[in-house]
């Protein structure tokens, strides 16, 4: 079969790979129908999650049909089709009775990177390195996936390849940061990031009853994209003070939630950057967290903040004092996927979380590397490349 695949810092090919066979009893195997290039892949792309080999496919965010079923497999079909969630799930181990799907104990096949890098070692990925367990990924004409009745949910008829393949990760994530970041019916939010999980953490605290959402980018096509599909207010980071404007928009308080969806390569106009870019380039630290640091200083006393965005290792200049001082509750998580999609493939089928506008760019998979590239580089006002195997 055909897959897109890492060969490189800032190199991908689509290549023949072998086909995935079922493993185990809970196994299917899905023919691809839709699958996104995420942000946090870009992280891959550049190098900055060492663990990647080449030849390994890429790709998480994903949907597709059942074409063929282990025979523990209980709840889907040849036939069906589903969206699954990034993060592989067990069901049975303690994190998971806890609904904290992404920290599974059984599903990360190589923990001794992540333990040593970490502590503890989170749970499996779709082609996501081999710290988070070397599972092939999504770009491809097929994929294994395995625990499927706990991470593999059917896709409502009401809904289009195109939007349900979101609800994968993008729209659990956002809603993830809105949910434990704590959004309570009142509150003024502030999201930096206006990329798809940024986006869709502002509806998730729409929905959640929130009084103002404030979405924070430097992108015009992308700030265009969150007025015009989710009615949220919006700041370019360049041409604002954000500092002020959040208080003048929080009565005088600041934001009561910050949820930070950019990530280890976040940008700023300033000095900052600058120094967070050479110390990383030069692996003096692995992530640069200008956007954490501006969400930390911006809450509210007392307030809380979401970490959404992709981290990997070590960050400079950290602002315990202000998390501190200012009592503030600071979380982050990968996506618990199991406890939020079936929930949200029912609210995207009644309208009421819009997806479809994040596909930008629906290519083949055959120009996956063309995709990266406009997606990487933000040309063409490309929010999400969304490739379609065989096509």
């Amino acid at each position: 079969m055909k897959a897109l695949t890492w060969q490189g810092i800032n190199e991908l090919e689509v290549i023949d790979v072998p086909d995935p066979e079922i493993r185990n009893d809970g196994d299917v195997i899905l023919k691809v129908r839709r699958t996104v290039a995420c942000g946090s892949d870009l992280h891959l792309l550049g190098g900055y999650i060492p663990f990647m080999e080449k030849g390994d496919v890429l790709g998480h965010e994903f949907l597709g049909e059942v074409v063929e079923a282990g025979p523990a497999v209980t709840r889907h079909r040849v036939g069906d089709r589903v969206a699954v969630s990034s993060f592989i799930a067990c069901g049975k181990c303690w994190f998971c009775s806890q609904q904290l799907f992404s920290s599974c104990d059984n599903t990360n096949t190589n923990p001794a990177i992540t333990e040593a890098l970490w502590g503890q070692a989170p749970g499996g990925c779709f082609g996501y390195s081999h710290a988070l367990g070397g599972n092939a990924g999504s770009h491809a004409d097929y994929i294994r996936v395995p625990f499927a009745d706990v991470g593999a949910f059917p896709v409502p008829d009401e809904l289009t390849d195109d939007q349900a393949v979101f609800v994968s990760d993008s729209v659990a994530t956002g809603w993830m940061g809105a949910d434990l970041g704590q959004v309570r019916p009142g509150d003024v939010v502030a999201v930096w990031g206006a990329g798809a999980v940024g986006q869709m953490a502002a509806r998730a605290a729409m929905l959640l009853g929130a009084d103002r959402v404030v979405v924070i980018d430097r992108f015009d096509y992308r700030l265009r994209q969150v007025e015009q599909h989710l009615g949220c207010e919006t700041l370019d980071y360049e041409q604002t003070d954000i500092q002020a404007e959040l208080r003048e928009r929080s009565g005088g308080r600041g934001p009561d939630v910050c949820i930070e969806a950019v990530g280890m390569e976040a940008h700023s106009p300033g000095p900052q950057y600058l120094y967070d870019q050479v110390k990383q380039q030069l692996r003096l630290q692995t992530d640069r967290p200008t956007a954490v640091r501006q969400a930390i200083h911006a809450a509210r006393k007392g307030g809380s903040v979401f970490i959404l965005g992709v981290f990997a290792g070590f960050v400079d200049k950290f602002p315990l004092g202000a998390v501190v001082n200012k009592g503030l509750t600071v979380r982050g998580a990968q996506m618990h996927g199991p406890r939020y999609i079936p929930m949200l493939l029912e609210r995207m089928a009644r309208g009421e979380i819009p997806t479809a506008h994040l596909a930008t760019h629906v290519l083949p998979l055959s120009e996956g590397p063309r995709g990266y590239d406009l997606f990487k580089h933000k040309k063409d006002g490309c929010v999400r490349a969304v490739f379609v195997p065989g096509a």
